[in-house]
């Protein structure tokens, strides 16, 4: 079966899979999951249909704690989300929360992503589903909505806020008929015949004493048991239609590693990146990437590694104070020893550690996973260590190379600096698609906004190349660089990462001809030592001739196509054209020109 090709972030794809395969959607848009809710609600109001033929009810409330409770109620046709989570749960009632993973608000607030609120839920009795990947996103939002229909265990597939939720990427779009091949009518039947009604009475939701409950909360048992075969089954299934396999737990590395990081979610990507950086230069390293976290099979996690294994390092991107370490590095720990004691170890008893990284978005780069991987030769590596910052109070953190870069030097990397609601962003999500689905280019976007956002300053990152693009961190070798205000010039060292030969394109009304007289020293310097190509143009003007006003995004893209020669002049201004005329209907061929 051919697939479309479509160029979407985390939050699209999630959405996508949603959308079809469910009829009541419940959504409260709260960043960075708003985009969910969002298209779930455009779809509706535009009356498009699910695979039954049926357009869902979307319903948006007034809080989390309102979807949550109207998603139970929905399921039982008939607050808090976690008090919903342990009801919907202990009543095995089958349903999928789609999650961007964001930081709980501890000292401060922080609408950024790590697992910290994934964690929380730990104990609800939901399965856990990570995704590493916007591709993944969208695979396993199907695999977990045919796993809980199979299995009654309600499941949260989650994945990184803003780092996967916001990340524009090429994927394989699946088809509605991927969807029905995975969720058979045979399953909604059998999910609809356990609704509450009053042909078929059923007793939920009681008060139970000391005599029966610790007994019926042991009934669930055999569920949880059977859960993780038919997550696997599912995933297999999956691999006969699309191709693609996963696993509960999948190793990737060195077949003979001694040395094996164990982590979960889009920081996985990057730790590939890096593995095979260390394995090119004959070091024996592996990583293994956790799918699903919960229930946590034993088995199925130590036959992942290989027998060659001397060290351990868990990476949990969530702190928990006061505990003895970090959860997943704690269910590690104990899978390991679970298995020693009962004599099934198929190796010697390893040397076990664990660290943090990545807390509300901070940057995680294969630099830090190199410095991870070296702290593992050391007779006594560190414990309970943190990478990516700099601890001068508690002294956790370790010492990493800031320079290090692993990315195929055939991969264009190029950063656009802009001001909040000038355009610049969505210029350059439209030149990612264009080049995504206009090439045979993998194509990736990303895009870090100030929290003011209008009127503040954006930096798009725009990855493409011809190879598999698995860097999850901000471009920090860029070999193009595009300023839309010149003032900013004045504020940040914005060459500083800025490689050799890379070109400059600055958006400015000086005249070429004074044009350097004006630029600051610092700017003058990084263009001479780095040999760098400098362009000039004066967007404002162009904008302003066919009718813009101030909004120079369409005036600098079409000047990054034409610089870039990504595609051939001729093609990329037929595909800016036509981009353009969705936008400005006739006055698309003026701006080209």
């Amino acid at each position: 079966m051919i697939r479309k090709k479509v160029t979407i972030d985390g939050n699209e794809a999630a959405a996508h899979v949603a959308f079809q395969t469910n009829e009541v959607i419940a959504i409260y848009p709260i960043t960075p999951s708003s985009n969910m809710g969002e298209w779930c609600d455009q779809w509706a109001s535009e009356g498009k249909k699910n695979i039954w033929g049926e357009v869902p009810s979307v319903s948006e409330m007034q809080s989390e704690g309102g979807a949550a409770g109207a998603v139970h109620g929905a399921l039982q046709t008939g607050l808090l989300m976690v008090p919903n989570m342990f009801k919907i749960a202990g009543e095995l009632t089958s349903t999928v929360f789609h999650v961007s993973a964001r930081s709980i608000a501890a000292q401060a607030l922080s609408i950024f992503g790590d697992h910290s609120d994934v964690m929380s839920t730990r104990s609800t009795g939901f399965a856990l589903l990570a995704s590493n990947s916007v591709q993944e996103v969208m695979d396993f939002a199907l695999i977990a909505t045919a796993a809980t229909l199979e299995s009654r265990i309600p499941f949260l597939h989650f994945f990184d806020g803003f780092r996967t939720s916001h990340e524009v990427m090429k994927i394989e779009q699946l088809t509605v008929e991927d969807m029905k091949a995975m969720v058979t009518d045979k399953m909604i039947f059998e999910h609809r015949k356990r609704a509450l009604t009053p042909e078929s009475p059923v007793l939920r939701g009681t008060a139970q004493n000391p005599d029966v409950y610790f007994q019926g909360r042991e009934t669930v048992n055999g569920f949880y048991t059977a859960c993780e075969k038919i997550v696997q089954e599912q995933m297999d299934k999956f691999a006969v239609l699309t191709g693609r396999q996963y696993h509960l737990f999948d190793y990737y590395g060195a077949p003979d590693a001694e040395r094996v990081v164990v982590i979960m979610g889009s920081g996985a990507e990057a730790a590939e990146e890096a593995v095979d950086y260390l394995a090119a230069k004959g070091e024996k390293v592996g990583m293994v990437k956790v799918r699903l976290y919960r229930p946590f099979s034993i088995d199925k996690f130590i036959d992942a590694l290989p027998v060659t294994t001397k060290v351990i390092t868990v990476l949990d991107r969530t702190k928990e104070p006061g505990a003895n370490g970090e959860p997943m590095y704690l269910d590690i720990v104990n899978a390991i020893s679970e298995r020693f004691n009962e004599g099934t170890l198929p190796f010697a008893y390893p040397k076990m550690t664990g660290g943090r990284y990545g807390l509300s978005s901070k940057e995680f780069t294969p630099a830090m996973i190199k410095a991870v991987y070296d702290e593992m030769k050391k007779d006594k590596p560190k414990n309970h260590f943190t990478i990516g910052i700099n601890d001068d109070v508690t002294n956790t953190s370790l010492e990493f190379d800031a320079t290090l870069s692993v990315e195929a030097p055939e991969t264009f990397r190029g950063k656009f600096y802009g001001l909040g609601a000038d355009g610049t962003v969505g210029a350059n999500k439209n030149s990612i698609k264009i080049i995504g689905e206009g090439t045979d280019f993998f194509a990736q976007g990303y895009f870090v906004y100030d929290s003011k956002k209008s009127g503040s300053t954006t930096v798009s990152h725009l990855r493409f190349g011809p190879t598999k693009i698995r860097s999850s961190y901000l471009i920090n070798q860029a070999n193009f660089v595009a300023c839309s205000q010149q003032v900013f010039m004045e504020q940040m060292d914005m060459l500083f990462d800025a490689v050799e030969g890379a070109t400059f394109l600055l958006n400015t009304k000086v005249s070429k001809e004074e044009v350097w007289g004006s630029l600051p020293m610092n700017v003058q310097k990084s263009l001479i030592e780095k040999k760098m190509k400098f362009y000039v143009i004066d967007a404002y003007k162009v904008a302003e001739e066919v009718g813009l006003g101030g909004r120079t995004n369409s005036i600098m893209q079409t000047c990054f196509f034409s610089i870039s020669n990504i595609l051939g002049k001729e093609e990329a201004i037929s595909m800016i054209k036509n981009a353009i005329k969705k936008t400005y209907g006739s006055k698309g061929d003026k701006i080209v020109q």
